[in-house]
């Protein structure tokens, strides 16, 4: 197939064709991140030691939440690039992408610190038994302390490289970063016999190397990118809409990641079993959903685009059939944890007591990825329309009115299983709103000549 021009991309290409030339890198890029945040839980897992696994599943929710600042300035950032590049306005996008990566870094760098300061008694919140605390705080020092920033300035650099549509070498570098960590893993954690200690250091050099790819990738493309990393274009010119955005996509991850530290703390009063099982579950379960991810941030540059120019017909055809791609590969994901959740557990961590917990667990965790994909798109839809208010009070309503809630009343009531049944009970709650909130905006949409969108 003809490689396709930018305008060509946005604009003229057959919908399915131009989601796939964008969603197909990303979602390769995110099975690959999936699979070395997996890569961590399984050769870990290998040395048979719960409190080991378990350790790592205390701090992932707060090592995540570096994936939260990425997005505030990352995913923010590149919707407006998108619509800056609809509108025609290329000449504002040095200033948005300077401030979405020098402003990320100086962020994230008082959020390390601010960890290392609070480490105790943070490790202490999340959960940790004196059976778990070493793993745990070795854990964090080095993929929080020593690695927030360029775990947080490779997550940016690849939304803005993406948001022009440069979606392979966007990609390039997530996979570049996900295949080392995973090559480095057993060299550190059985080679050179350092446990956890080795798979932190393994994750956090990792994404330095992303950082080091990506900035090669900007000074290939040159002039072929408007986007710039030079900080005398650093200013706050933007931040209004840049965290418009952004916000929604940091508040749906950093909510998210308060709703598993929620579960963590309430698994670790049932004892560390729990908490470990848990851990490989939620790292599995991320699988589709990093697949929709992939996905979202494909269609995200064309959703925006087609917003800011006005072509709401193909905005709202790229959406549609993005939300059935995903209904589709959601399902297929359902029906192979429901079929082979003890051989996938047994795989992660050989301990019986641990896999068979889990195994229980993934086959009811899974059945609410379909309706979590469809959600997690309509909102994204929302944020690459410049849509952060709608966005942030969808996301607002999921995780923080209904999921922090319900998962301590289930817990209350029903018990640990009732914890892991409440993702399912929250997206069908959430899932007509959702559809509501996006039939609303787009009945307010109007053409340039004025004439209510195209039905």
């Amino acid at each position: 197939m003809t490689k396709l021009s930018e305008k060509e991309l946005f604009e003229t290409a057959p919908v399915p064709r131009a989601v796939a030339t964008l969603a197909i890198p990303t979602i390769i890029s995110q099975v690959v991140t999936m699979i070395y945040n997996l890569a961590d839980t399984f050769f870990i897992g290998q040395i048979g030691n719960p409190y080991m696994v378990a350790a790592v599943s205390l701090v992932s929710p707060w090592f995540n939440l570096l994936t939260a600042l990425g997005n505030l300035f990352g995913l923010g950032g590149s919707s407006l690039i998108s619509r800056l590049l609809g509108a025609k306005q290329e000449k504002d996008i040095k200033y948005v992408s300077a401030f979405s990566i020098w402003g990320g870094a100086a962020v994230t760098l008082l959020f390390s610190i601010g960890t290392y300061l609070a480490r105790r008694p943070l490790l202490t919140f999340l959960g940790a038994s004196p059976d778990t605390y070493g793993f745990a705080e070795s854990y964090l020092f080095w993929v929080v302390v020593l690695g927030g920033v360029p775990t947080m300035v490779s997550l940016t650099m690849g939304h803005l490289l993406r948001s022009e549509g440069h979606a392979r070498p966007a990609s390039a570098g997530m996979m570049f970063g996900g295949i080392l960590n995973v090559v480095l893993d057993p060299v550190l954690i059985f080679g050179f016999d350092m446990g956890v200690a080795g798979a932190a250091i393994a994750t956090a050099f990792s994404n330095a190397a992303s950082v080091v790819f990506f900035v090669i990738q900007y000074i290939r493309l040159g002039k072929k990118s408007a986007v710039s990393l030079h900080p005398r274009y650093f200013t706050f010119r933007f931040v209004g809409q840049i965290f418009s955005v952004g916000l929604a996509s940091a508040l749906a991850t950093a909510l998210g990641n308060a709703s598993n530290m929620v579960i963590v703390r309430l698994a670790s009063g049932y004892g560390d079993i729990p908490v470990a099982a848990y851990g490989i579950v939620k790292r599995i379960d991320q699988v589709p959903l990093n697949v929709s991810m992939g996905l979202c941030q494909g269609f995200m540059p064309l959703v925006g685009y087609n917003y800011a120019s006005g072509d709401y017909k193909r905005m709202r055809a790229v959406s549609f059939f993005s939300w059935k791609t995903a209904l589709v590969m959601s399902a297929c994901f359902v029906a192979c944890f429901a079929i082979f959740a003890p051989q996938i557990l047994h795989l992660f961590i050989p301990e019986a007591e641990t896999s068979a917990l889990g195994a229980s667990f993934l086959r009811i965790a899974c059945l609410a990825v379909p309706l979590t994909s469809v959600n997690f798109l309509i909102s994204y839809t929302l944020q690459a329309m410049g849509k952060g208010v709608q966005s942030a009070a969808l996301t607002f309503g999921r995780q923080g009115l209904l999921n922090i809630p319900l998962l301590i009343l289930m817990n209350l009531v029903v018990g640990l299983y009732g914890m892991i049944w409440t993702q399912l009970v929250v997206e069908v709650i959430m899932l007509p709103v959702s559809l509501g909130m996006y039939l609303l905006t787009w009945k307010r949409l109007r053409t340039p000549a004025g004439k209510t969108a195209e039905k």
